[in-house]
């Protein structure tokens, strides 16, 4: 009786998570957690399914970092409220940081501070959704771009991330799905949920894609200059004079930061094609609504960005290009799974069930609730970021972690295997 209530309360779960707009990632993950048996022999929880590094020992943000929002507290200036676009200071800092990308110089007046890179991408979403509007969204991708639609009453439509290409945009799909009432065209590079780190050629044909169509690009760059692999970061922002782009991005995955929430929306338009008082106006109103960062926070982004020395962002490279390795490497052994592409960026790669090899598994998420219920091993479902039967793995572990929780989704595979092949 026991084993049938768990099996009935796992179908229901699953059932909350089949649909892709209505659920978020720590939504999905809380629904896996909640499959976990507790008592005295339950297996530590091994959690491989969200972007946050710092609950593990060996990412933690600089002391630089650290002492920066400790000065700005005790200077005892910024306990009131800041501006509703920032701090002009913590502005400007970012202006200049990113601008170090560019052939140009960004203004403090381009750049907009908001709570983390989420608000970042509810007001661009919102700013630029009309009536009977549409946006393009790749496939796979960030789910909250769908909430965020949803609530606007925009249209979502998905161009597709080809795996056999190194999860290149289908410039095609975007010419075909891109119509005059299209708003625009998330790009998402360094890529979540997939790892990849486009080319200059690759972002150069995105832009003119979106000139063709007629649109601007809202460039997700949220794992910004997390890139170990064979392309370096490129910001898109370098191709906006062929078309607008909005970047949006944040402090909180380059310095291992994502609880201090501070992002920053930028306009990238120095042809001023998409800037105007009415549009700035917008902007304001919006960031008016949703408030931004706690204020000492941003008094401090300025030594923050200063103060940083290179080697902590090395070092940072070089743990995740070593547990990127680890992981793709371990992939290789479970023969039920397929890793198409070895991530060359952010903290997490895509993986491919192969369903045929499997017993007792119907699709990516009864693999994912009885992989948590059997091993205490957290993964999301490929359904989730738009995906089915996908598999999205984050290695911003300890090494320890990684290892255990990847042995045993291989044990977990190997007692579901319907083969006699060795996994």
């Amino acid at each position: 009786m026991e084993n049938i209530g768990s099996q009935t309360n796992i179908s229901f779960q699953t059932k909350q998570v089949e649909s892709f707009t209505n659920i978020t990632i720590k939504g999905i993950l809380g629904l896996l957690m909640d499959t976990i048996d507790e008592g005295e022999d339950k297996k530590e929880v091994i959690s491989l399914g969200i972007g946050d590094p710092t609950a593990h020992s060996c990412f933690h943000t600089t002391d630089a970092a650290k002492e920066a929002v400790v000065e700005s507290l005790l200077l005892d200036k910024f306990n009131g409220y800041s501006p509703s676009n920032g701090l002009p200071i913590a502005r400007k800092a970012i202006a200049n940081y990113l601008s170090r990308d560019l052939p140009y110089d960004l203004s403090a007046e381009d750049v907009y501070v908001t709570s983390g890179c989420t608000q970042a991408i509810e007001i661009a979403v919102s700013i630029l959704a009309k009536p009977n509007s549409n946006i393009l969204l790749p496939r796979p991708g960030f789910p909250t771009y769908v909430l965020c639609a949803a609530f606007r009453n925009v249209q979502v439509r998905y161009y597709d991330l080809l795996p056999q290409n190194n999860w290149q945009v289908d410039l095609k799909s975007i010419e075909d799905l891109a119509d005059q009432n299209t708003i625009g065209i998330v790009v998402i590079n360094p890529g979540n949920p997939c790892g990849n780190v486009y080319s200059y050629d690759h972002l150069e044909k995105i832009a003119e894609t979106a000139k063709k169509v007629k649109t601007l690009i809202i460039a997700d760059e949220v794992y910004g200059h997390l890139a170990f692999g064979e392309n370096p970061f490129i910001s898109m922002g370098l191709f906006s004079s062929i078309t607008p782009i909005l970047t949006l991005g944040s402090l909180s995955k380059r310095w291992l930061i994502p609880g201090w929430r501070l992002g920053w929306f930028v306009i990238n338009d120095p042809n001023c094609i998409f800037k105007s008082p009415k549009i700035i106006e917008r902007i304001k109103k919006y960031c008016d609504i949703g408030g931004g960062p706690a204020t000492f926070i941003q008094a401090a982004v300025p030594k923050i960005i200063e103060s940083t020395k290179e080697d902590f962002f090395k070092n940072t490279l070089k743990m995740l290009k070593k547990n990127s390795d680890i992981c793709y490497e371990k992939i290789q052994e479970i023969s039920c799974i397929n890793c198409p592409y070895r991530s060359q960026g952010s903290m997490v790669l895509m993986v491919k069930l192969n369903l045929t090899l499997l017993k007792d598994i119907s699709d990516d998420i009864d693999f994912c609730f009885k992989l948590a219920k059997e091993e205490s091993v957290l993964l999301l479902p490929g359904t989730a970021v738009g995906l089915k039967n996908w598999l999205r793995i984050t290695f911003a572990v300890d090494v320890s972690f990684l290892e255990e929780g990847l042995s045993r989704l291989k044990s977990f595979c190997l007692r579901h295997s319907n083969t006699k092949i060795m996994i």
